[in-house]
């Protein structure tokens, strides 16, 4: 590989992970430290773990530093999903991938606001993809759970949930979409 072809990988690499940062937002829930969570939709819907977002009424951090309060409207603990509105429009959503293409080996990105650090980034490869989880070989720290799990191209294939055996732990976006749409979810009552 020439320099030229490797300055370009990294620059495009460099947007993509500016552009998940952007999508990435911090939440914090009652006295917890809190996690992160993923703009789904840029009318304020944002994807997080539920052990996350332990209360109904968490706070949320924008990339661009607004701090607003959101309402939890869905919440599954055994899946550890979580869904989350806040009152914005016009936000950098996600672009959700398709899970299920993955191929071990492939080249993944991980997006979170562990303690103080807003947007770190982290890289690393598919471990293992199955039904239930995508488990990569990345570094994870308290404060990525419920961030992005992305592939090359910046598409939300997971959220990020766990650390199991040294391996970062994901929940597949089929299931994060599985879940919005009531597909056994357990939505919280009004």
């Amino acid at each position: 590989m020439n320099s030229t072809t490797f300055a370009e990988i990294t620059h495009e690499l460099a947007l993509v992970a500016e552009r998940l940062c952007k999508s990435t937002v911090r939440v914090r829930s009652q006295n917890w430290g809190g996690g992160s969570g993923v703009i789904w939709q840029p009318d304020g819907l944002i994807i997080t773990n539920a052990h996350v977002a332990i209360s109904n009424t968490v706070v949320v951090e924008l990339w661009d530093g607004r701090i607003l309060n959101a309402v939890r409207t869905h919440f599954d603990p055994q899946r550890d999903l979580a869904a989350l509105q806040i009152s914005a429009t016009d936000l950098p959503s996600a672009t959700v991938g398709n899970a299920h293409a993955l191929r071990v080996g492939e080249f993944v990105l991980a997006v979170g606001n562990p303690d103080l650090v807003q947007g770190a980034v982290t890289t690393g490869i598919i471990h293992t993809n199955h039904q239930n989880a995508v488990i990569a070989d990345i570094c994870l720290f308290p404060g990525n759970s419920g961030g992005p799990l992305a592939d090359c191209c910046g598409r939300v294939i997971g959220i990020n949930t766990m650390i199991a055996y040294g391996l970062a732990v994901a929940i597949p976006s089929f299931a994060v979409e599985h879940f919005l749409s009531g597909s056994g979810d357990i939505a919280e009552a009004a």
